[in-house]
């Protein structure tokens, strides 16, 4: 049922969107008439996108769920990973990273991801026509700063609990720790040679 009711409104967005941002249906040309499935394991969902182009004078994306049909282009990941993809440059990482599966046609996720990562969109001109200029302008602004400070605390809260886990609870390993084991391991493996061909020339006496 809820997924029913996700991609209806997801599918709704991107009606809106693409009639309010004519670049985006440029963008998507490339896609038109190919399927696109994801699969995100940690929410055990499949969906895929379908653009389709011009159909009775406004641009058509539908957004289907459950998906279970061939698709040109499956990609296989998690929801974090799949926010990595704002960055179209990142695809090929992600898969060489063993973080993203992809089956099919490469070049139809890198149009999407290109497509969507390329958005500039203007929120204040379309809540203007609903709030006024001067209220969507401080709106929009106030949401920017929002965001802003929330990106900084959430830096500030990870490298709390890094240090944290390093240092107080002893969870993680420290890169200097890393370091050191290895530099003791090298040297470890050095002495046990040595002592080997000490072995190997006592034994031929």
């Amino acid at each position: 049922m809820w997924i029913t009711l996700l991609t209806a409104v997801a599918e709704s967005a991107l009606e809106q969107l693409l009639n309010k941002e004519p670049a985006l249906a440029v963008q998507l040309a490339a896609t038109q008439h190919k399927t696109l499935a994801v699969t995100l394991t940690d929410l055990e969902l499949c969906c895929a996108l379908h653009y389709v182009g011009q159909q009775q004078g406004k641009a058509r994306c539908f957004v289907y769920g459950n998906y279970q049909d061939q698709a040109d282009c499956h990609i296989t990941t998690t929801l974090s990973t799949l926010q990595e993809l704002s960055d179209p440059s990142q695809l090929t990482r992600l898969i060489r990273e063993e973080k993203l599966d992809l089956e099919g046609d490469l070049q139809l996720a890198q149009s999407y991801s290109k497509a969507f990562a390329g958005l500039d969109i203007d929120w204040a001109e379309h809540l203007s026509t609903h709030l006024g200029d001067a209220p969507a302008q401080l709106l929009v602004a106030q949401c920017k700063q929002a965001k802003q400070r929330g990106a900084s605390h959430l830096s500030i809260l990870k490298r709390t609990v890094t240090q944290l886990c390093q240092d107080e609870l002893n969870v993680a390993v420290h890169p200097l720790e890393v370091r050191q084991f290895k530099t003791h391991t090298r040297q470890l493996a050095q002495q046990l040679a040595a002592l080997e061909q000490r072995i190997n020339a006592l034994s031929e006496l």
